[in-house]
């Protein structure tokens, strides 16, 4: 579907096209959860050690982060006569090879990955076309259950502000880049801001990550999301001074700070997440609920993003941002690279406040697991 979604001709009529990606997105979108939903809960159900689960989810984002080195390229070989005639077939083709390489590395973990022993699983109902009424009312129940989870609320909280602080402002750096270092010069830009992002996910994958599943097995997961989150603070509130026509160079000193944020956000709350589920058997009984908790937890960043676009936007026409001029306002320049800073400081600090009295901690963990243990068996 990924690869249909992006054939998309010129030459067919605006309205055309609009219908044709709008419900080819949905179609994708749908499959895309089919297939996020059991795979975030193998992740979750992989390992039952309250360190190893840092160590498995920060392994799962160092690779999920070579992919942010190699996509903002995409954009510039897209852009290069010398690969394509125009960008509308870089496009098309490019979406081809994504797709099959998305195919192929996606069947890797239905082959290779062990999730839990079932055999010592209760309470699990075998899903025909005759029980799935029946099966869509326990999973509401299941839903409500989990809502209820205040430790699974704070992740969800925490993780929304601070990934969808960063998503709204994720475009104006290449603004600030092009109008503000660069003098609304597209050629003089080049391919700086693919570097600044390539930059960034090679810096979280193979610092920041490791740095941070240290941290939480030192200080505790709560602990280490704390001084991360602080430390991106401080990174982003570096920008002011680091992103100067004067010294390019100087906007690359900020990424390491910068990167604590989203680097260890999803590496620990998913690791949170999966100490949660254990936490929900112990109150609510079996079956367990990996899927419904990373379902849950991943529209909550579905829906952050769906709102992050428009509050983007709404910024930058508030601030009069115009993307068609040649160059910016001083005053607008101003309010860009300050929006680019405080939006994104001030969800971290709420990401901060909200994750404060977080109550779940190693010794808590452990303590359920060995009951859990006692109660039905190793899993």
């Amino acid at each position: 579907t990924f690869v249909l979604l992006w054939q998309l001709d010129e030459n067919n009529s605006s309205d055309y096209n609009f219908w044709y990606f709008l419900i080819m997105s949905m179609v994708f979108l749908i499959g895309n959860t089919m297939f996020a939903t059991p795979l975030v809960g193998l992740g979750y159900e992989m390992t039952s050690d309250y360190n190893e689960r840092t160590r498995l989810m920060a392994f799962s984002q160092t690779v999920g982060l070579l992919a942010w080195v190699i996509v903002p390229w995409f954009w510039v070989i897209i852009a290069d006569p010398d690969f394509f005639s125009n960008q509308a077939e870089g496009v098309r083709t490019m979406a081809m090879y994504v797709g099959v390489a998305c195919l192929l590395l996606g069947l890797l973990p239905a082959i290779f990955c062990r999730g839990m022993d079932a055999s010592h699983m209760g309470n699990r109902k075998k899903l025909t076309f005759t029980s799935i009424f029946s099966s869509l009312k326990d999973l509401l129940g299941s839903i409500k259950e989990a809502v209820k989870n205040k430790p699974f609320m704070k992740l969800c909280g925490a993780t929304f502000l601070v990934f969808n602080g960063y998503q709204i402002v994720a475009s104006f750096s290449f603004f600030i880049f092009v109008f503000y270092i660069f003098n609304g010069s597209y050629e003089a830009t080049s391919t700086w801001p693919a570097w600044f992002s390539s930059v960034g996910a090679l810096v979280s994958a193979f610092l920041v990550i490791p740095i941070v599943s240290k941290m939480a097995e030192k200080w505790g997961k709560k602990n280490a999301f704390l001084i991360s989150t602080a430390l991106s603070i401080i990174g982003y509130t570096m920008k002011w001074w680091a992103f100067t026509p004067d010294n390019i160079w100087l906007s690359f000193i900020p990424i390491p700070l910068m990167s604590f944020g989203l680097g260890s956000l999803f590496t620990l709350m998913m690791s949170m997440t999966a100490d949660v589920c254990d936490l929900d058997e112990l109150v609510n009984g079996m079956p367990r609920k990996e899927g419904t908790f990373g379902a849950l937890y991943w529209w909550v960043v579905k829906l952050g993003q769906g709102l992050a676009l428009v509050l983007g936007g709404l910024v930058l026409k508030l601030i009069g941002f115009d993307g068609n001029a040649a160059t910016q306002t001083v005053e607008t320049l101003t309010n860009l690279r300050i929006a680019d800073i405080i939006i994104p400081v001030v969800t971290a600090g709420l990401a901060i406040w909200i994750m404060w009295k977080y109550d779940l901690s190693e010794e808590r963990a452990k303590d359920i697991k060995a009951q859990l243990e006692e109660r039905r068996g190793v899993l």
